[in-house]
């Protein structure tokens, strides 16, 4: 069993004992931490809460909403939603915070408890590491029966973000519309299912067909949108049926998606692609981490702007894009955030850009992709073990490559020219994450494969 503290939110596996799984106790303990930091920042007592469709999220849920009342605050509740609409719902209810259970993209065993501040976005390391202090600490005062907080539940949400998107200016219904696109989607059986359809219907979509858009948690495969996880909806899209195929993550905050032939247009071109579109037509500073592809800084510096990486996290990456007054950022692996409309990673403002986008270009949507730089990254994982010190190993990477260019503000980012490797711990699992990009899969896998081996061989030495 396993519980992650970071800034990501507490993350774990359903069950086990306390302290090692994110049980009863363990929801209770962080969630009373989170209301009790409210408590001692703001008046405000209203607390936003939006689920995906786990199977253990009715149970996660009720145990929150009851400590939250316990607590004395006041619980909107939008049920079953995603990540950026509880993100948005957070502003629009002038609510002191929001939580979201959802693991994200982690399989089914997994939830977690995803914390916001009263600007509906992931609250800082700093107070994060407030919230894990009080939590040890384990003291909390509850109201007594006379002031327990308020309970309501609100469903309008989905369609007040829909609203939203369909009122940017860069996003064109009539445009999409008069397509007549022929779109396929795969919700993994989570929130995409209702929240993906009803937008494109909005946007003037009639022609879909939805795999998987059952919100009752049994996810078909795992739920990371990556290539080796979508074979049904690829061999379905290779059929010749669809235009376009749409991937969504169990929350609906990371997008990818299928070409007509099947083919991936890649998670890393996501944000590439919508980026194009947006600062062509608006031109600004973009950002994304260091574990993302460099087509972001070659495409944005085609339109004469400026890009900047962040550390992994979306927290971080959104920190750098305040900083820079960028347009639009996000992260290689879906995420793609619109300050337009929110500062979150958002799949739904991502489709309705994507789509006025090709909408736009006129042509496939495998022609699209060919329009952008082909990099390749290799995404390799070492699992860790207690015995580890991933500092040190860190550490000894750095001193070996030290004559390349390096970047230490997340993890080690080692650059090799246009190439580059980049080795991390994991914000949500136990491994050091070690990804590599070059202009062809085979160099990629190699570099990556070479730092592997440099790991292995510190962590050999040190033990």
């Amino acid at each position: 069993m396993t519980l992650i503290k970071s800034i990501s939110g507490i993350r774990g596996t359903i069950g086990g004992e306390p302290g090692n799984g994110l049980t009863p106790v363990d929801i209770v303990k962080y969630t009373a931490a989170y209301g009790s930091w409210l408590k001692s920042i703001s008046d405000n007592k209203k607390v936003v809460l939006g689920r995906d469709a786990r199977l253990s999220g009715k149970m996660v849920s009720g145990l929150v909403v009851s400590t939250l009342q316990g607590l004395g605050l006041d619980v909107v509740d939008l049920g079953l939603s995603t990540t950026p609409t509880v993100e948005m719902a957070v502003v629009f209810e002038s609510a002191a915070g929001g939580i979201i259970l959802t693991a994200s993209h982690n399989p089914a065993q997994w939830n977690a408890l995803k914390l916001l501040n009263a600007q509906g976005e992931f609250i800082s390391d700093e107070d994060g590491k407030k919230i894990l202090e009080l939590a040890d600490k384990d003291e909390f005062v509850f109201a007594d029966v006379k002031k327990l907080g308020s309970y309501v539940q609100d469903d309008t949400y989905l369609d007040k973000h829909i609203e939203a998107i369909l009122k940017l200016p860069l996003v064109k219904p009539e445009l999409i519309a008069s397509k007549n696109f022929k779109i396929a989607i795969d919700a993994v059986n989570s929130t995409g299912g209702i929240a993906v359809p009803k937008l494109l219907k909005a946007l003037g979509v009639n022609q879909i067909t939805g795999y998987y858009c059952e919100p009752n948690g049994n996810f078909p495969h795992n739920p990371e949108p990556l290539p080796e996880n979508l074979g049904f909806i690829s061999s379905e899209m290779a059929n010749g049926q669809f235009d376009l195929g749409i991937v969504v993550d169990p929350d609906v905050d990371r997008l990818c998606f299928v070409n007509e032939d099947g083919g991936f247009f890649g998670e890393e071109y996501t944000l590439v692609a919508i980026a194009d579109y947006v600062v062509k037509n608006t031109p600004g500073n973009t950002v994304s981490n260091l574990s993302s592809t460099r087509a972001l800084k070659d495409v944005t510096e085609k339109h004469g702007q400026i890009y900047y990486a962040a550390a992994v996290g979306e927290v971080n990456v959104v920190t750098k894009m305040k900083e820079n007054n960028a347009i639009i950022g996000g992260e290689g692996n879906g995420g793609v955030i619109y300050p337009e409309l929110h500062y979150g990673r958002d799949a739904l403002v991502g489709i309705a850009l994507f789509l006025t986008h090709l909408a736009e270009f006129g042509k496939s949507v495998s022609m699209l992709r060919s329009k952008y730089p082909n990099y390749y990254i290799s995404k390799n994982k070492i699992e860790l073990t207690p015995e580890i010190d991933v500092d040190l190993v860190l550490k000894a990477i750095e001193k070996k490559y030290q004559k390349q260019p390096i970047n230490t503000i997340d993890g080690v980012k080692i650059e090799f020219g246009k190439e580059w490797v980049h080795l991390r711990k994991s914000n949500t699992e136990p491994i050091i994450r070690i990804y590599a990009e070059s202009d062809t899969q085979a160099t990629s896998e190699h570099l990556g494969n070479k730092i592997i081996m440099d790991i292995k061989e510190v962590i050999s030495t040190k033990n």
